[in-house]
């Protein structure tokens, strides 16, 4: 019989090759550069030639070649023009994931779990007796059966209803989530780019629900002068425009997107840095991007107001902390009875994520 061997342990060994260390970069820089490959495989070989990321057996040719046997770029048939594929967006989107999340591993359809046991569809570690309208498939035979040895003995063994225990349940709940993003020019204004970490976590909460909770919904808004909807797969693309901030639009089109989900359980998230300074009144824009305006801001504040008599609760995500923006946060939260965070670029993701994965335990 062969025994064990032990061999020093090398970390060289360990290292991700060459192409899927180069992926990974390469996705980042493709969310920096929205969606432009060229640009992102400028960047790529200027940070090769900085940081030596290639050598002479693999190559940022090698790679380029090696992303098109795989699948994740292709050319443009008419247009002759690099593109990258929908395996190069899920990529992103898990990156993304694995990124602000970390890893999370795929489970049951409808896996939002509430504080309240019952006739669920899973099965938790409790039990309890048996009530009159249990069904049989939910007894524990082997508490069960202990309880009958030892209420009557194995000489004379007999089970009857007091004997009997139940496996306890979860319900789940499924929830429709609609995703604001500001994509206002502040987004990229004062030397900080907020629309980047605001995609990533848009990518993320996308993968994590379409792979963890499939059977929730998620709609994603973008918002400037005006608002309108995007696909998940439009994410990376995603830039800044030069718009003024139309939070009404905003609101009203999350509204209108979630009065047509039959989930019973519904919410907004909204990632922004900055105060309401746009309506839309007709045709005409009504613009004031000097202060709080009274105007803009009734309407935004009755909206909020309009969500919480649904019982739709939004939670704000302000990437900016100035001083002066959180009374109007703090009063638009009051008003929908909602939750507000001011989390900087940083942060932005962890608090969305434990937002997100602690309501499905607020849902009754």
């Amino acid at each position: 019989m062969r025994g064990i061997q032990f061999t020093r342990f090398n970390p060289d060994e360990n290292k991700k090759p060459p192409f899927q260390k180069l992926l990974d970069l390469f996705t980042q820089l493709l969310t920096y550069t929205s969606g432009d490959i060229s640009e992102a495989l400028q960047w790529l070989t200027e940070l090769d030639k900085e940081y030596n990321l290639t050598n002479e057996d693999y190559g940022i040719g090698d790679f380029i070649q090696e992303l098109k046997d795989k699948g994740y770029i292709r050319e443009n048939e008419e247009s002759g023009e690099i593109e990258i594929t929908s395996k190069a967006e899920q990529t992103i989107r898990k990156n993304a994931l694995e990124e602000i999340f970390g890893k999370l591993k795929k489970s049951a359809t409808g896996n939002h779990n509430i504080r309240k046991s019952g006739m669920g569809d899973e099965l938790n570690a409790e039990t309890r007796p048996f009530e009159f309208g249990d069904g049989v498939d939910q007894l524990d035979i082997t508490a069960s059966i202990r309880n009958a040895q030892i209420n009557h003995g194995i000489d004379s063994f007999s089970i009857q209803q007091d004997d009997l225990e139940v496996k306890e349940t979860d319900f789940k709940t499924q929830t429709s989530t609609a995703l604001m993003i500001d994509i206002s020019h502040s987004m990229i204004l004062y030397g900080e780019d907020r629309i980047t970490p605001a995609k990533k976590v848009a990518m993320a909460l996308a993968e994590l629900i379409t792979t963890r909770y499939p059977k929730d919904t998620l709609d994603i808004i973008v918002f400037g002068n005006d608002a309108w909807q995007i696909e998940i797969k439009d994410l990376p693309y995603l830039q800044v425009g030069p718009f003024h901030t139309n939070t009404v639009a905003g609101l009203e089109l999350a509204m209108d997107l979630l009065r047509r989900r039959r989930n019973p359980n519904k919410q907004i998230f909204m990632i922004t840095d900055g105060k309401p300074t746009c309506l839309k009144i007709g045709s005409q824009y009504y613009k004031n991007s000097f202060g709080l305006d009274r105007k803009i801001l009734n309407r935004t504040l009755n909206l909020a107001a309009q969500c919480k008599k649904l019982k739709i609760p939004i939670t704000t995500f302000m990437v900016a902390t100035d001083p002066w923006l959180q009374q109007f946060v703090q009063e638009f939260t009051e008003t929908n009875n909602g939750k507000a965070f001011f989390s900087g670029t940083d942060k932005l993701g962890q608090f969305l994520f434990r937002d997100f994965e602690s309501g499905k335990r607020k849902f009754y």
